[in-house]
Order: C-alpha cells, then sequence, then structure tokens
C-alpha cells in the first residue's frame, strides 16, 4: 500500500533522568483504518497475537518509578515486528498462531518497504535519537508480556527475564526477583535471544548492559496486577542498575590502577 503515514514512537517520561532506557516493541494493537484490520477480527485484534497485553501500561508505571524514558511502538506488530530483523522471515507475519492473516498475503517489495518506512524505521531512529541525547545512558530493558497458554501448552512461569551473552542486569534482577519464593521466574523462558526475540537490544546495545523482561499477560490486565508487578520489577531493576554501576567503578578503579 502506497502513501502510509509515518508513524512516530510514542515517548513517555522523556526528560527521565536513571541512566537507563525502557522499550516497549509490542505496545499497542492499533491499526490504521486503511488497513481495514488486515481482514482480521476483533476478537484476534484484541488477542495477544496482535499485541503484548499490559506491557505498555505496566512499562509506563516502571518508567515513572525508576524515573527512566520509555520508547514504545505505536501499531501492531502484525503490520511489522520493530523486534525483528528485516530479513526475519516473520516480520511481516503472514499467519498468527495457524490463522492467515489476509492482509499480509502476497504483498509486493514495494508494500513491504513502506510498511518499514511507516512503522520499523521510526521506532528505531526515535531510539537512536534518544540514546544521541543521552549518552550517560549505560543500559537498555525492554518490556514484554506473553499469553499463560501458547497453543495448547500452560506455560509455568510468572514472568521470565531474557539475556543475550551480557548477563550482568539479569543475573541482579533474577535474584532479587528469586527472594519472593511464590513467584516462578524463568531465565530465558518462555522465549530466548535465539529464537530473534532479542533484535532491538542487539541493535542499540552498543555495550550497553541489555536484557528483556516478559510477565504473563494475564498477571497485568487490570491496574491492580500492573502496579503490583511494575513495583516488583522495578526494585528488581534498580538493584541490577546499581550492581552494574559498582561493577563500572571497580573495573575503572582497576583500568587506572
Amino acid at each position: 500500500m502506497a502513501g502510509i503515514g509515518r508513524m512516530e514512537a510514542v515517548v513517555n517520561n522523556a526528560q527521565g533522568r536513571a541512566p537507563l532506557l525502557l522499550t516497549c516493541e509490542h505496545a499497542s494493537n492499533f491499526l490504521p483504518p486503511e488497513f481495514a484490520g488486515l481482514g482480521l477480527s476483533q476478537a484476534v485484534l484484541a488477542d495477544h497475537v496482535a499485541w503484548d497485553i499490559g506491557a505498555h501500561a505496566l512499562a509506563r508505571r516502571m518508567a515513572q518509578i525508576l524515573d527512566a524514558a520509555l520508547i514504545a511502538a505505536p501499531a501492531s506488530r502484525l503490520l511489522i515486528d520493530p523486534n525483528r530483523d528485516l530479513a526475519a522471515p516473520d516480520l511481516i507475519p503472514e499467519a498468527a498462531e495457524g490463522a492467515l492473516i489476509p492482509g499480509n498475503r502476497a504483498l509486493s517489495a514495494d508494500q513491504r518497504a513502506a510498511r518499514v518506512a511507516a512503522f520499523h524505521t521510526p521506532y528505531h531512529q526515535a531510539i537512536e535519537a534518544h540514546l544521541r541525547r543521552n549518552p550517560q545512558v549505560e543500559a537498555l530493558i525492554a518490556v514484554h508480556s506473553f499469553t499463560p497458554v501458547l497453543l495448547a501448552k500452560a506455560r509455568p512461569w510468572h514472568a521470565g527475564i531474557l539475556h543475550a551473552e551480557d548477563a550482568r542486569l539479569a543475573d541482579v534482577a533474577i535474584e532479587a526477583l528469586a527472594r519472593d519464593a511464590s513467584l516462578v521466574i524463568g531465565r530465558n523462558e518462555p522465549y530466548a535471544p535465539t529464537h530473534g526475540v532479542y533484535y532491538c537490544m542487539n541493535r542499540h546495545g552498543g555495550g550497553r548492559a541489555t536484557m528483556m523482561i516478559e510477565v504473563r499477560n494475564d498477571l497485568i490486565q487490570d491496574e491492580i496486577g500492573q502496579a503490583r508487578w511494575a513495583r516488583l520489577l522495578a526494585e528488581a531493576v534498580n538493584a541490577a542498575i546499581q550492581a552494574l554501576g559498582v561493577k563500572q567503578k571497580q573495573n575503572g578503579a582497576r583500568e587506572h590502577s
């Protein structure tokens, strides 16, 4: 579809003072009217296949508690997934959990390029611009949610902490969350970077510490759950950021000794 209007990222608490940037790649299920819902029912568009339910509301609360900036994608990942490489087969998904997406079938190269320009590129440009303006940012953390049951298989975790080789943030965050014995916290569960879900962190990490947070979406569908998990996660993130600062000071002292 030619002539798609560029959609800018949603930025919350842009002046946050924490040395941290939060991102939310699947914040919204919004589809511009010209896409006619991609031929999908409203029930499908409200489901987790179209967005990470509760993730943006959770991330906004975390940003307030941590005094951190938050950058969120403004449209549904069914249009194009900002957390996928441009060469990824599921960048513009043709099916969602086995159900065909009519509006994504047989797209031309020009139609795909138009979606990249309208939705994928502006999101990443917003992150790049924020990081240029804020060189003090030492860590990037993405906030996502996951469905309790996927393809008839129950998932036991309340939340998951994802990380690549750099586990500086994840180790501390998992340890902090594990102090609550009632919580089941997964490490690289229910997804891992090897599943292609770490694109945004890999693209913008640039030597910064990175981590992804996944929360089961039935736990954050209302304000009570969002407030509880924002507090739990903000405490864990704050501990991780503080530990990161200590390690960096120690490394700096050794380099100058």
